[in-house]
C-alpha cells in the first residue's frame, strides 16, 4: 500500500542493500526469514528477521519486491555478513546476489508504508544521492517506541523481545524457517518477559535503570531526553514506583504494560 509521509523525503545511511535477481527468490527468502515473502506482491515490501538457531534476531530486514529483482534493506554494518549467510542459505539456486552501493533506503515522500506503522511513513529504494539525510525518521520512531537495527543488535534479542509479533513481522502460521521453535514456543507460552518500550531519559545518564538493587531495563538507545530500552515486564510489575523513568505503553501494543 503507497502512502503519503507526514515527512518529506530522507536518505537512511544506517542502511544498506542487497539485490537479489534471478528464480525462486521470495520462496527463499521465505523459508528462512520469519516473515511472510511467498506472497509479496510487486512494490510490496515486508519486514522480518533471519535468526540464530537458538532464536534471536541476527538480521532485522526489509524485503522490497522490485519485480525484476528483490531488494533486501538491511543495517549497513551488518551488510557483509548478511551477504555471506544469504550465499551459504542458497545452496544452488538460480539467482545472485549483489551489495548495490549506488542506491539508498529513503524513508518519508510517497511510497509503500513502513510495515510496522503507517506514522513512519513511506520507505523506498532509490538512486544514491536521491534525498538528503534528516532526523524525522528517528524522531517519529523514537515516539512511537519502534526500534532500529541499532537497537536490536545482532544475537541480542528474541523477536518478541523486539516487538516483532506486533508488527506482523512474524508469519506464526508458516512452516519451518531457522529458530522457529523457539519463537513458537514464546508465542504460545506468552513467556516474553522483556519488552523494547519508550522511555523518558530526562536526568538518567545511566544505562541499566535500577530501582534500588532491582534492574527493570537497559537502555538501547537515546534521542536527546527520549529513550528505547529493553525492560522487564515481570520486574516492573513486582516493583512498586517510583521508577527511575517514566516508562510508556505505545498505542499499537496488545500487550500490557505494568504501571502505564
Amino acid at each position: 500500500m503507497a502512502t503519503l509521509s507526514p515527512f518529506p523525503p530522507e536518505s537512511l545511511p544506517q542502511r544498506a542493500l542487497i539485490e537479489l535477481k534471478g528464480d525462486g527468490i521470495l520462496p527463499f527468502l521465505h523459508n528462512i526469514l520469519t516473515c511472510d515473502v511467498e506472497n509479496l506482491i510487486q512494490g510490496g515490501l515486508a519486514y522480518g528477521a533471519l535468526l540464530s538457531p537458538q532464536g534471536k534476531i541476527l538480521h532485522d530486514v526489509f524485503i522490497h519486491n522490485g519485480g525484476g529483482a528483490v531488494m533486501v534493506d538491511c543495517d549497513a554494518g551488518q551488510r557483509d555478513t548478511l551477504v555471506a549467510k544469504l550465499k551459504l542459505y542458497r545452496l544452488r539456486a538460480k539467482f545472485e546476489i549483489t551489495p548495490r552501493d549506488d542506491l539508498e533506503v529513503v524513508s518519508g515522500g510517497e511510497g509503500p508504508v513502513d510495515p510496522r506503522h503507517a506514522a513512519l511513513g513511506a520507505r523506498r529504494v532509490l538512486p544514491k544521492g536521491s534525498a538528503a539525510a534528516g532526523q524525522n525518521y528517528d524522531t517519529a520512531r523514537y515516539a512511537l517506541g519502534i526500534a532500529d537495527s541499532g537497537e536490536i543488535g545482532s544475537g541480542a534479542l528474541f523477536p518478541h523481545e523486539a516487538n516483532f509479533d506486533q508488527f506482523g513481522a512474524v508469519d506464526f502460521k508458516k512452516g519451518c524457517y531457522i529458530g522457529q521453535e523457539v519463537v513458537s514456543r514464546m508465542q504460545h507460552r506468552a513467556t516474553a518477559r522483556s519488552r523494547i518500550l519508550p522511555v523518558s531519559l530526562i536526568d538518567q545518564a545511566a544505562d541499566e535503570l535500577r530501582a534500588g538493587d532491582v534492574l527493570l531495563g537497559e537502555v538501547l538507545g537515546r534521542r536527546g531526553g527520549a529513550g528505547l530500552a529493553l525492560m522487564r515486564l515481570d520486574r516492573l510489575a513486582e516493583t512498586p514506583k517510583p521508577w527511575p523513568v517514566q516508562v510508556s505503553k505505545p498505542g499499537w501494543a496488545t500487550f500490557e504494560v505494568p504501571g502505564t
